[in-house]
């Protein structure tokens, strides 16, 4: 792999750019594979990163339907954030953002991270009880948070209206070293760097089913052949229930569309996100200028990736009050994703009844920031067959009752 620094760009210009390399390979599947992840996005790339890195598992295939990226990973509106009141949630969003500051050095491709803040206003008298429990909590976890009152949250971002009719702002929960990345090149790094380790990363390459003998798994099938493993990794976000049938189990999620938006690109008057759960909108300005702005999942089960009017009326409408200016904004374009809910609104980082299958799904409206993080956990997992940060959220807690509440906890699933 050709590493990329300052001299290198500076070489390749005087030689007219000739000396350049694919970023990744384009192989043919091999008939046999000591690991196979389903899912080319964030999540399946971090996991095959992190088997080579950190445990020296480099006989893998990623194999992806589509093209790399091109589901959820590059479909999201990329904030990322660890101020989550459960411990097991804290730990592994906490564990991810951490990996997101040094992964622009660690993978030599700049994902270009931006601890710029993230602001969960508090509009009622319940979220400040809330945030202000979340606080503490996530000082007791080692998260950085803190309260801050209406004055501050007017000074961290001006073009705010603090003062609203329906929901002024009482305060809010502010962690300055989240922030945001950019989607694409976060899956972009990782697939250069698992081509580097000698993976396989085959796209265009869709799984129709999973063998299996005696309970345990053998291999998948492909619309390009039948491919031979000793462990599945399953990392398809929405379509995880889909993948887990073809297997023989059933998992406890369902699949919603999550919308959003970006307006036309102006000049710079935000350099933080802001999250309003009151009113279900949230925001921030990217480096081309856009703004940002997402909202809820759709309320009935579907796997559109497309967008509709009534929700841009809803989310917009909810931040005008917030955020006056933007009612003289044009939308640029729209978009959606398709996102696997679990009932306690936490991901499921699971062995499964089938020997040697493992399945990495449930992360909602909130896997991107999850990615690097629940890489590593995975890994983890698949390599040594348990890992602190996935223990809590096996697939059977469900059946046990012992449920990891972010559906109330966190005010909002993002």
């Amino acid at each position: 792999m050709k590493r990329y620094s300052a001299f290198a760009i500076a070489k390749e210009a005087l030689r007219q750019h000739v000396g350049w390399t694919r970023a990744w390979g384009n192989p043919e599947p091999k008939k046999r594979y000591d690991v196979i992840i389903i899912g080319a996005g964030g999540h399946g790339l971090a996991t095959a990163y992190f088997l080579g890195k950190n445990f020296g598992i480099t006989n893998v295939a990623v194999l992806e339907k589509g093209w790399l990226g091109g589901g959820n990973t590059g479909r999201n509106t990329t904030i990322i954030r660890s101020n989550y009141l459960q411990d097991p949630s804290a730990a592994i969003y906490e564990k991810s953002r951490s990996l997101y500051e040094t992964m622009s050095q660690d993978l030599n491709y700049n994902v270009m991270f931006s601890p710029r803040g993230v602001l969960m206003l508090a509009q009622t008298q319940h979220e400040i009880r809330g945030y202000k429990r979340t606080a503490h909590a996530n000082a007791l976890q080692g998260v950085e948070t803190r309260w801050i009152e209406p004055a501050e949250v007017k000074e961290i971002c001006p073009i705010m209206n603090i003062d609203g009719p329906r929901y002024p702002v009482l305060g809010g929960l502010w962690q300055a070293r989240g922030g945001t990345a950019r989607h694409d090149a976060v899956a972009w790094g990782y697939a250069r760097a698992c081509s580097d380790m000698g993976m396989d990363i085959i796209q265009q390459c869709e799984v129709t089913g999973v063998t299996t003998s005696a309970g345990n798994v053998t291999g998948v099938n492909t619309t390009r052949g039948d491919i031979a493993c000793d462990k599945l990794g399953m990392v398809v976000a929405g379509h995880a229930s889909h993948v887990a049938n073809m297997a023989g189990f059933q998992l406890p999620i369902e699949s919603v569309a999550l919308q959003a938006l970006v307006s036309e690109p102006i000049k710079p008057c935000m350099d933080i996100v802001v999250m309003a759960n009151t009113v279900h909108g949230y925001m921030s300005q990217s480096d081309k200028g856009e703004m940002v702005i997402g909202g809820g999942t759709d309320g009935y089960n579907n796997y559109t990736q497309r967008g509709s009017f009534h929700h841009i009326e809803e989310t917009v409408r909810a931040l005008v009050e917030t955020f006056p200016m933007i009612a003289r904004l044009k939308m640029l374009r729209q978009w959606g994703g398709i996102v696997d809910v679990t009932g306690d609104r936490s991901p499921i980082l699971s062995k499964t009844p089938v020997e040697g299958v493992f399945v990495n799904c449930g992360w909602g409206t909130g896997g991107f920031k999850a990615i690097p993080g629940s890489g590593w956990a995975m890994a983890e997992l698949m390599a040594k067959g348990h890992s602190p940060l996935t223990e809590e959220f096996d697939m059977n807690r469900f059946g046990r009752g012992k449920f990891i509440d972010e559906s109330v906890a966190a005010g909002v699933a993002h």
